[in-house]
């Protein structure tokens, strides 16, 4: 139990640091692309970033597995972080690490309760949109044949791609880009339905706040027309009374 307290308070601690860890790959993965003529310093400084970043992540999942209570289940439930983790170690390619990286830094967006979905389907269309565009045009700018020259070329097709509409005036030519176009095509027709699922329930559970407060004003005017109709049952019943009161009664009671 302290161990799995003690894992909770890890995740807790590092969940920001992740993330800013994430956005700063982010710039080391687009400055090289995004500016062709960048000399090979700054590209030899934005590898190590991207390098850096990964470690942190790896160190992370290290971390996270030391302080399991149960170690095995851990690996079970958290095999996508495990393979994020060693895929850039099989084969190091840019590619790799930023899979990897994504994977990873969704992984960890879900654990945050304070990030609602629709924030995090928005953060994750965007996400991909951008890094689609990138992997996109880092391996098929200098392709042979290539027609996706330029990053506006690239966001285009990545937006195309993504809501699969496909106007066919830009298209990979490489077996990568190709594959990137693949899971692109997936990850935005699975984004797509979580939207439009997200937008459904909002509504749904709008309608149903709605109905409730609907009868329960229904509920409440019909106990006031209840009451009211009691109410008046009951002058009516007085009034009646008092029209029958015997007339020496009535004298009675005046002359007192």
């Amino acid at each position: 139990m302290k161990e799995q307290s003690a894992q909770v308070r890890w995740e807790r601690r590092t969940q920001r640091p992740l993330l800013a860890l994430a956005v700063l790959f982010a710039a080391a993965y687009a400055v090289p692309i995004v500016d062709g003529s960048a000399g090979r310093t700054l590209t030899t400084a934005c590898l190590a970033v991207e390098w850096v970043v990964w470690a942190a992540f790896a160190v992370d999942y290290v971390v996270r597995l030391w302080l399991a209570s149960d170690r095995r289940d851990f690996v079970r439930r958290n095999w996508m972080d495990l393979c994020a983790v060693v895929l850039p170690l099989l084969q190091p390619l840019r590619l790799l690490r930023l899979v990897s990286t994504l994977l990873l830094v969704g992984r960890r967006a879900r654990m945050a309760s304070q990030i609602r979905l629709t924030t995090y389907v928005a953060g994750a269309v965007v996400g991909l949109l951008m890094f689609g565009s990138l992997a996109v045009l880092s391996v098929e700018r200098d392709a042979p044949g290539g027609n996706i020259r330029t990053l506006g070329d690239a966001v285009w097709w990545s937006f195309t791609t993504m809501t699969t509409v496909g106007y066919g005036d830009h298209a990979p030519t490489t077996g990568v880009g190709r594959l990137l176009a693949v899971g692109l095509m997936l990850s935005g027709i699975a984004l797509l339905g979580v939207v439009t699922a997200n937008i459904a329930a909002w509504f749904i559970a709008r309608f149903e706040r709605d109905d409730v407060e609907e009868r329960r004003q229904t509920e409440a005017i019909t106990a006031l027309t209840e009451e009211v109709r009691a109410l008046r049952a009951q002058v009516a019943a007085l009034s009646e009374e008092r029209r029958r009161e015997p007339p020496h009664l009535e004298a009675e009671s005046t002359v007192t």
